[in-house]
């Protein structure tokens, strides 16, 4: 059985940046184990998989090379690029149902992609000494004003404050033990930041999420997203700064990447965020279950 994807690379700075997504629009007819099998076969961090909803204009399923997820920020930002690239949508607002809920995603005439995630859930801070165990550093690199905080904005991750970009490039994860203590928190992986950056954006960052077979990923919107509402809530982004958030991501592995954020707050609340920013590299391939 043959089965057409396509390939484009989300938030990407540049061509040679962002990070890589499958796409695959007509997949109605596909089983969840076919899904699985072309999501292996693609081998990229996430696939999304484009169907016909009762609820929204779109269903659309995530999965990684091992296994389903509720939502991925980059692979939808991948999703409505193919689908503009394929005429099957225009510059307006669209709604997608995932197993997060049905999120809004706006394409702008700039063919920027913006989408809607869940409001921030904050839960449980983690020793300091664990997580710097398993990244091989001392806590002496870690933030002293920020806490190491599970944040969700629709997928939950462990947020990690280290004082420079210079440290954040230069940690060598023990991705067994990261995959042990993401395992335990429950939480997808480890989204490393600093508040320093190159360009001048609000933070720079790492993402590991090897539980799910993705050892670093150069561009993450969910986890992002989740940075954005932390950094409101501890201050480090004011009331009137949040419109326009930039975070910095796959540096570290030579694919440089731009992820926009928007906040909308009330007071000390986050009551909406918009996670999102472009997609380029579109390429056609056939893969064969």
């Amino acid at each position: 059985m043959k089965v057409k994807a396509y390939t484009l690379n989300s938030f990407a700075k540049c061509i040679e940046g962002g990070n890589p997504a499958g796409v695959v629009i007509n997949a109605d007819d596909l089983s969840e184990d076919n899904m699985k099998k072309v999501a292996g076969i693609i081998g990229f961090s996430e696939t999304a998989f484009v169907m016909n909803s009762d609820l929204a204009d779109f269903k659309v399923r995530f999965f990684t090379p091992n296994e389903e997820v509720d939502i991925c920020g980059h692979a939808t930002i991948a999703t409505f690029s193919t689908l503009l690239s394929q005429g099957r949508i225009e510059p307006g607002k669209y709604f997608q149902e995932t197993k997060a809920g049905v999120l809004s995603v706006e394409l702008k005439e700039d063919l920027s992609i913006m989408m809607n995630q869940n409001t921030p859930s904050y839960y449980e801070t983690i020793c300091k000494q664990e997580i710097a165990d398993s990244l091989n550093i001392t806590t002496a690199e870690m933030s002293e004003e920020l806490p190491i905080q599970i944040v969700s904005t629709g997928l939950r991750d462990i947020l990690i404050p280290i004082k420079n970009i210079d440290m954040v490039n230069a940690i060598k994860p023990n991705f067994e033990k990261v995959s042990r203590i993401s395992s335990k928190y429950n939480t997808i992986g480890y989204h490393i930041f600093t508040l320093e950056s190159l360009n001048g954006s609000n933070a720079y960052c790492r993402n590991l999420a090897p539980l799910y077979g993705i050892p670093e990923e150069s561009a993450t919107g969910t986890s992002n997203g989740a940075l954005a509402c932390y950094l409101f809530k501890y201050g480090k982004i004011k009331s009137d700064n949040t419109n326009h958030i930039v975070i910095e991501q796959g540096y570290s592995m030579e694919k440089p990447s731009e992820i926009i954020v928007s906040l909308i707050t009330e007071g000390k609340e986050v009551i909406e965020i918009k996670v999102g920013g472009k997609a380029l590299n579109l390429s056609e391939i056939e893969v064969e279950i």
